[in-house]
């Protein structure tokens, strides 16, 4: 493959820490690099000296003649009088762009609901980067280089970005380098990932599921690297090995060295301890929605919701901007009262919001960290059972990532990721039995991510999350819901099954457009899941039930056969041979099933 791009001895520092020292590297035709690492480490740095954005103290970079480069910085670069479609396209009429194929699929991927005349300096930061990233990508690029491209993004915009990067370039052209904290994101794009770390850069290769493999195999082998991440990656690998089979039909590492390294690993939860717990601190009764509606002047927001929410349940909620998530929270916090039906709260419930505007900190800004813990509670437990663990706010705050010199730190001079921990930390020291979760993910890295990730796993209360970060939703929640019409409805197939229904609702609204434009009548488009028969279901039902039980005696056999290999004469060519097309044969056989099992399950809904 031609070589795009690289850095040789590059090296930088800011104020006296050494953010990369000496790194050597290079980008070539079809890579696909997602860069992880913690905040702080030098990934931003190392993109913009590799787009030429700025220079380091030693070393350079080089790009071979021509290479032309498209680069999006975390921050808004955009001039604020300008109106989109000038930000976007510039002079060029209508008719030089619209008759491109793929300029036309950005701007419908991006910004078709984003006012063409607006100024730039009126819209929301959502808007803003959808803005900046249509302007990039209608350029045709050579290297493509998104720091954090998906802030701002809901679950649909990430799914679209994604589909757009892998079918930006044909197989072995063109460069994607990708700075984000959104590890499906990551899993979806990349072919390589690099871990920026201690001022060097470590390759892998594979997406993020593969890196967290490579690096729990790295860190067996190197006994000085620290336990406790070690620890969380290799809880995090049980995840997602033993997550739903719609994540391991297409394995991005090999199956049999995830589970010898996972053997001893138990499930991320422990569910009936937790939901024993929860019953305990709860009772029966939480919150009970009972056929709600919430209307404003001019606008029906909630219609009839009926939702009673269970102790220790843990549900994500999808929905796109102004669907009613924060209202639908309104109700379970008592903020919002319903304007017919009601809610019913239990006696002993004590609901507490993590907030995307860190209110909890504002009367504490010019206050050191160590004050600001020593006016909490004294202790904190982790865990349930004879498992439960009693830490000091100290060590909860070690166990997201502080040091001891932030506790001398005051707040403001925090950055954002830290503000974010820190006020997580202070609401789980409230001792509330409802948490909810409004975007949480904002500023934090894979790490720190995988770090709240696991604090939640032990936590003993009922969960509430809304985020459009996809990993997380998934890894923290048992089942997801969402709001359409005004409507709660349950998606026993996750963000899939609603990522559909929105694909779905956007046909039907496109057609009932082209219809009242067109004076014509025609039916809305009907759902997969309405068009299916009782005994087409039932049929469907019947042969996942036959697969599943089919699969188990295939993973039997699998395990049996690798038995035999091991106690099996390895000098017997032939006899391995054989034993190898065996399992070949179980293991084709499983790949096949578990596609069918994908297929049914989205034809039952």
């Amino acid at each position: 493959m031609a070589h795009l791009l690289g850095a040789e001895n590059l090296s930088i520092a800011f104020n006296g820490r050494v953010i990369l020292d000496g790194v050597s590297l290079g980008l070539n035709e079809g890579d696909r690099v997602g860069m992880v690492g913690r905040n702080g480490d030098g990934k931003s740095t190392l993109m913009r000296l590799l787009a030429k954005r700025g220079e380091g103290d030693n070393g350079r970079v080089t790009w071979v003649g021509g290479l032309n480069v498209g680069y999006l910085d975390q921050q808004d670069v955009l001039d604020g009088d300008m109106s989109v479609g000038e930000a976007i396209v510039g002079d060029a009429d209508e008719h030089e762009w619209a008759s491109n194929r793929t300029a036309r699929d950005i701007m419908d991927g991006l910004v078709k609901e984003v006012d063409w005349h607006a100024k730039i300096a009126d819209l929301s930061g959502g808007q803003k980067r959808r803005v900046a990233l249509a302007k990039l990508l209608i350029g045709d690029h050579d290297v493509i280089m998104l720091d954090e491209p998906t802030n701002h993004l809901d679950v649909e915009g990430v799914h679209w970005l994604a589909n757009h990067l892998k079918n930006r370039w044909r197989p072995n052209q063109g460069g994607l380098l990708v700075v984000t904290h959104d590890r499906w994101f990551l899993d979806e794009v990349s072919t390589r990932t690099w871990e920026v770390h201690d001022g060097m850069v470590e390759p892998f290769e594979g997406g993020y599921a593969a890196y967290i493999l490579q690096r729990v195999e790295r860190d067996r082998q190197n006994a000085s690297i620290e336990s406790k991440r070690q620890n969380l990656a290799k809880k995090e690998l049980a995840w997602l090995r033993r997550g739903a089979p719609a994540r391991t039909s297409k394995p991005k590492f090999r199956i049999d060295a995830a589970n010898e390294l996972i053997a001893d690993v138990p499930e991320v939860r422990n569910k009936v301890e937790l939901a024993s717990l929860a019953v305990t601190r709860l009772g029966k009764d939480v919150v009970d929605i009972l056929d709600a509606s919430v209307s404003y002047p001019g606008k029906d927001v909630l219609k009839k919701i009926e939702w009673r929410l269970a102790p220790g349940e843990r549900t994500g909620i999808l929905g796109v901007n102004g669907a009613g998530k924060s209202t639908l929270l309104g109700l379970i916090d008592g903020t919002v009262e319903p304007t017919e039906g009601r809610v019913k709260r239990g006696k002993t419930v004590k609901v507490v919001t993590l907030s995307q505007k860190l209110d909890e900190l504002t009367e504490f800004l010019n206050d050191p960290v160590r004050v600001v813990i020593s006016q909490l509670r004294t202790s904190y437990t982790v865990g349930a059972g004879s498992k439960a663990q009693e830490l000091t706010p100290g060590q909860l705050l070690e166990r997201l990532g502080f040091s001891n010199h932030h506790l001398s730190t005051p707040i403001k001079d925090l950055s954002g990721g830290q503000k974010r921990r820190l006020q997580l930390l202070m609401i789980l020291l409230e001792q509330p039995n409802i948490l909810i979760l409004d975007e949480p993910t904002n500023d934090l890295d894979t790490d720190m991510l995988a770090a709240m990730e696991d604090l939640l796993d032990t936590w003993p209360g009922t969960l509430i999350v809304v985020s459009h970060d996809r990993y997380f939703l998934e890894r923290v929640t048992d089942q997801q819901y969402t709001l359409f019409g005004g409507k709660l409805r349950h998606l026993p197939g996750g963000v899939d099954e609603y990522l559909r229904l929105r694909t779905e609702e956007e046909a039907r609204t496109g057609a009932a457009s082209s219809s009242s434009a067109s004076s014509t009548t025609t039916q809305p488009a009907s759902s997969d899941s309405a068009a299916v028969s009782g005994a087409e279901r039932r049929a469907a039902q019947k042969e996942i039930s036959t697969i599943e039980r089919r699969l188990q005696k295939l993973t039997q056999s699998i395990e049996k056969v690798h038995a035999k290999m091991a106690d099996h004469d390895q000098s017997d060519f032939d006899g391995l041979r054989a034993l190898n097309e065996e399992l070949r044969g179980y293991e084709d056989e499983v790949a096949s099933l578990e596609e069918r099992w994908l297929e049914l399950s989205e034809l039952v809904g």
